[in-house]
């Protein structure tokens, strides 16, 4: 998801607190989401060959236009989603909320930029795979991973968002 491009710059500070309406095929799932700052795509590309006074010999080109600077990624598993201490399978196919809160960010988005949030499933190998089944992931053997299908839902009575407290312009 990913807003037009700004008008105005937009600060923001503090936590971002992803708030998801959610349904998968499976009894337990991850939902990684990212809040990312995307460039314009005539942003125009650094002089890689020059860092100072030094000359950078075989630094690869830099290509700026739609870089898609990640500023918070946080994966969350579905089951710890009532409680970490109770852990509650999912039940398939029904909408659920998945409701967490991200480490603070103090970012500006400049106009022209855009705003985007990824959600996904997965973020191997930064987090162990989810085998999508309500179970002690440690101790999943092979056969217990199986596929399933995630949905995010945004339509107006299960609408999925992400909260992030912006500061005024001066």
């Amino acid at each position: 998801y990913q807003t037009d491009p700004l008008d105005e710059d937009v600060t923001i500070a503090g936590p971002i607190m992803p708030r998801l309406k959610v349904a998968s095929s499976g009894t337990d799932s991850d939902f990684d989401v990212k809040l990312i700052d995307v460039y314009p795509e005539d942003t125009p590309d650094p002089n890689p060959s020059v860092a100072g006074n030094k000359r950078i010999l075989d630094a690869p080109p830099l290509h700026m236009g739609g870089y898609q600077q990640l500023l918070r990624g946080e994966p969350f598993r579905a089951k710890f989603r009532n409680s970490w201490e109770k852990p509650e399978p999912l039940t398939p196919g029904k909408i659920t909320s998945i409701n967490f809160t991200m480490p603070d960010v103090m970012h500006t988005f400049r106009k022209g930029h855009r705003i985007m949030v990824q959600v996904q499933s997965s973020w191997f190998p930064l987090t162990d795979r989810n085998p999508q089944v309500f179970t002690d992931i440690p101790f999943a053997r092979p056969e217990d991973f199986k596929p399933a299908t995630e949905e995010v839902f945004h339509q107006k009575d299960a609408a999925s968002g992400v909260e992030v407290l912006v500061l005024p312009q001066n």
